[in-house]
């Protein structure tokens, strides 16, 4: 099976159902050995488009990854950017917010840490918890000293959808391209690998009493990620719903679906001028000596 990344992708104005979305698909590999051999093939022309991104210095990328507890994003950032040089990536996690950050807008601690122009910036979890676990637990928003008149109104979660899309229209134009992963997974998927992390004594740490909490809110959240997706999703930063339960061919079409993005931009290395050929050529006799 050939991987069409817009097979994947929410267009803008559809109004998501994650029912109709499937969460295990026909994989795009044979066998372990085929999908070591795909992976590796995409990671290397990966590592090429990185070194066209810094020479190009036009553009930034910024990988947004989201998810429910155990749908892989860990594994997916670590394999998929494997081959990727460290010092033009990195990679943030975002936790519970600092009292600091708190004192700010909800976007404020994530735009700090977006990526420059050269560069791949990768969101492990992002400014949309604002618009996820916040909407689940809505007694979050009270330690964020909101004016009362805005956490009341209807149009709340509307105006914070707005300005992510705002944000993310501003970052567009000035040369960041936004692509969002929705790993999408099964809630009997999800069972299975806690078990397996209660299982697994080198997993342990992995799980937690508050996993266990979070997945009885599971249709809270499936309802809160389809009116995100539904909002946030455009033409310039699209979402991606990507099948989870088989983590191999998640890696693989997340993998295609981010060096798609990157042929997209046509870069191409600086020309050099003939004034600059001319110096070359100097600095080259001198070193021939």
């Amino acid at each position: 099976m050939k991987i069409v990344s817009k097979k994947f992708r929410v267009r803008e104005g559809d109004d998501v159902d994650l029912k109709q979305w499937p969460t295990l698909i026909e994989p795009v590999y044979r066998s372990n050995a085929h999908y070591e051999e795909l992976l590796a093939e995409q990671v290397g022309q990966l590592s090429d488009q990185q070194q066209l991104l810094y020479a190009s210095n036009s553009h930034a990328v910024l990988l947004i990854f989201q998810a429910m507890d155990a749908a892989g994003k860990d594994g997916v950032i670590r394999h998929v950017m494997s081959g990727v040089n460290p010092q033009g990536c990195q990679v943030f996690s975002f936790k519970h917010p600092s009292p600091e950050e708190l004192r700010h807008d909800f976007l404020w601690r994530t735009t700090r840490d977006l990526p420059e122009r050269g560069r791949i910036g990768i969101f492990n979890r992002s400014y949309y918890e604002e618009v996820l676990i916040v909407r689940v637990h809505r007694t979050i928003l009270r330690g964020e000293s909101l004016p009362d008149d805005g956490v009341a109104s209807k149009a709340f979660w509307k105006d914070r959808y707005r300005s992510i899309a705002h944000l993310e229209r501003h970052l567009h134009e000035n040369g960041t391209r936004v692509i969002k992963f929705f790993l999408h997974l099964s809630k009997e998927e999800q069972r299975k690998r806690f078990l397996q992390r209660i299982d697994d004594p080198d997993k342990n740490w992995k799980f937690s009493m508050d996993d266990l909490r979070e997945r009885t809110y599971w249709k809270r959240y499936m309802k809160a990620y389809e009116e995100c997706l539904s909002a946030t999703s455009t033409r310039e930063s699209p979402w991606y719903v990507v099948p989870a339960d088989d983590k191999e061919n998640a890696r693989l079409i997340v993998s295609q679906i981010v060096l798609d993005t990157f042929t997209d931009l046509g870069m191409h290395y600086p020309k050099t001028s003939a004034k600059r050929r001319k110096e070359l050529q100097t600095i080259r006799k001198q070193l021939s000596r």
